[in-house]
C-alpha cells in the first residue's frame, strides 16, 4: 500500500526543485534521506522533511516494514505564484514573480520478488 505525504506553499520555484526530487525517485527511502542530508541545496531540507513525514505516516497508517519502504513518486508541482515589483531607473518598475511549490512524496514497500 502506498503512502503519501504533501508539503504545499513552499517558497522555492519548482524548477530549482524539481532537481532535487530528481535524485530520489526511485530509491530506497533511507538512501534518499542520506542523498537530501548531504546535498547543498536549499529545496533539499524542505523535501526531507516531506519524506520522513510520509514513512511516519507509512508506519502509522499501514503495517508495513520501514527498511523496505522506497520513494516511488516524487513531483514538484507549482503553486500559486506572488507579483511584487522593484523600482528601476528613470520612474520605471520591473515585475518579480515569485514562485511557490507543492511538494509530493509517495512511499511503498518494495516486493520481496
Amino acid at each position: 500500500m502506498e503512502t503519501q505525504a504533501i508539503t504545499r506553499h513552499v517558497q522555492i520555484s519548482p524548477q530549482k526543485a524539481r532537481l532535487v526530487a530528481d535524485l530520489i525517485r526511485g530509491k530506497a527511502a533511507e538512501e534518499a534521506i542520506g542523498i537530501l542530508e548531504f546535498s547543498p541545496r536549499r529545496a533539499a531540507r524542505i523535501m526531507v522533511k516531506t519524506l520522513r513525514s510520509a514513512i511516519a505516516n507509512a508506519e502509522a497508517t499501514q503495517n508495513v516494514d520501514v527498511d523496505r519502504l522506497y520513494v516511488k513518486r516524487a513531483t514538484v508541482d507549482e503553486g500559486k505564484s506572488q507579483k511584487r515589483f522593484l523600482p528601476r531607473a528613470h520612474g520605471r518598475a520591473t515585475q518579480l514573480i515569485k514562485r511557490s511549490s507543492h511538494f509530493t512524496i509517495v512511499v511503498d514497500e518494495r516486493s520481496t520478488h
